[in-house]
Order: structure tokens, then sequence, then C-alpha cells
């Protein structure tokens, strides 16, 4: 009885390792799933939220913003600055930044002004400087732009 009980538990002990290997065949034939990769070349975007009407801090956004092509590569990098609020006032035609945001729109910067802000202190695009675009709420275009995966920078 004693040798029945050591010849069974020897059998199960051989199928188990049977089984074993069989089951690690199978898991090296079977392929892994990979994680999607990540390509080596993917953009960065940044959006940049200006809504202080002061000169400094425009400049401050407009020198990170050349900061980042810089250090980005301005062929790998999509920047928005949006302006809102009292910040609208630094893309009027005659703001003192002016020709720093149109260095900016050359390099390939969109440059966005609020349409609520304008209506609310009646200004029209012919006040505004030229080449710049327009959005029907700055927030909502801040929003949008963190849903499509943009870093979102307020200097």
């Amino acid at each position: 009885m004693k040798r029945l009980a050591t010849v069974l538990i020897l059998l199960c002990g051989i199928a188990g390792l049977q089984g074993a290997a069989a089951g690690a065949e199978k898991a090296a034939a079977t392929p892994a799933i990979a994680a999607p990769a990540t390509p080596a070349t993917a953009r960065t975007r940044v959006v940049f939220q200006v809504s202080d009407n002061d000169e400094a801090k425009w400049n401050l956004a407009l020198n990170n913003v050349k900061n980042v092509q810089a250090a980005l590569g301005a062929d790998n990098v999509d920047i928005e600055i949006v302006a809102y609020g009292p910040g609208i006032n630094m893309l009027k035609f005659d703001a003192p930044v002016g020709n720093r945001i149109q260095a900016a729109l050359q390099a390939r910067v969109k440059v966005a002004a609020c349409e609520n802000t304008m209506e609310a202190q009646k200004l029209r695009k012919e006040d505004m400087l030229p080449a710049i675009s327009y959005v029907p709420a700055g927030i909502v275009e801040i929003i949008r732009l963190q849903q499509q995966g943009y870093a979102y920078i307020r200097p």
C-alpha cells in the first residue's frame, strides 16, 4: 500500500511537471502584448495663458516661448498664446510688445485673442495686431488645448 501511494505521488508529480512544461511552451509561443511605443519625434504642445495687462508679464511669456523653441527645436513644438481679460490690451495695434508678438508670429507661434473680451471692451479686429487669430472664449480654448494634450503654462 505504501508502495502504491509512492507510485501515485510520483505519477502525479510527473504529470504536474508535464503540465507546467506545456504551459511554459504555450506562453513562450504566445507573443507578448507590448505597450504602444512613444514616437521618438513626438511633438511637444504648449499653451501659454496671458491675462494680465502687464508688459513685463508679456515679455516673460514671450521669453518663455522663445526658450522652449530653442530648447526643443521650433519644428518640434506647437505653441499657442491665449490672451483674454486685461491681457488682451497687449494685442492692440499700438501695444508696447507688438514688435515681439509679430516676431513670435513669424516664428510660427499662434497668438489668439478672446472674442468675449474684445466684445466686452468694444474692440474690433481692426484695433488689433495683424496676423493674430481669434477664439470665441479664451478659457474654453485653453481647456480644449489641454484636452488635446497641450502643457499649460501661466507665466
